[in-house]
């Protein structure tokens, strides 16, 4: 996740700072920038959201939790995968079954199998 952040933070900056120069159909130039009030902008939108969590806090509690829950889901399922592409059949990392339920909810002997003796019915009389 926070590679895809910072990939499309570069990338970003790689198209402010380009010089690429696309007029409009009509002649007129579009809306221009510079490059360095184009970064000074950014970090001020930087400075601004370091001190989102003093004036929300409610806010930014609620949002680590929920980044800690969507990188939890991502671990397991990056580790789905992982073990899908090894060529494990069964899953691994914390949601792995437990031994017994790996082995099936089919737990008995041939000895537990067998049925109880019975004496044989009397006839009626």
């Amino acid at each position: 996740m926070m590679f895809l952040i910072r990939t499309a933070f570069w990338i970003s900056v790689l198209m402010l700072v380009l010089p690429i120069s696309v007029g409009s159909p009509d002649g007129k130039d579009g809306a221009s920038i510079d490059p360095l009030s184009a970064l000074s902008a950014a970090g001020a939108t930087v400075s601004d959201l370091s001190s989102f969590c003093e004036r929300q806090p409610d806010a930014c509690s609620v949002g680590s939790q929920a980044l800690k829950l969507v990188g939890e889901r991502a671990r397991a399922s990056a580790e789905l995968v992982g073990g899908y592409l090894a060529g494990d059949s069964a899953p691994q990392g914390p949601a792995a079954p437990s031994a017994r339920a790996a082995a099936g909810r089919d737990t008995l002997t041939p000895a537990d199998r067998k049925p109880a003796w019975r004496a044989p019915a009397e006839p009626a009389a």
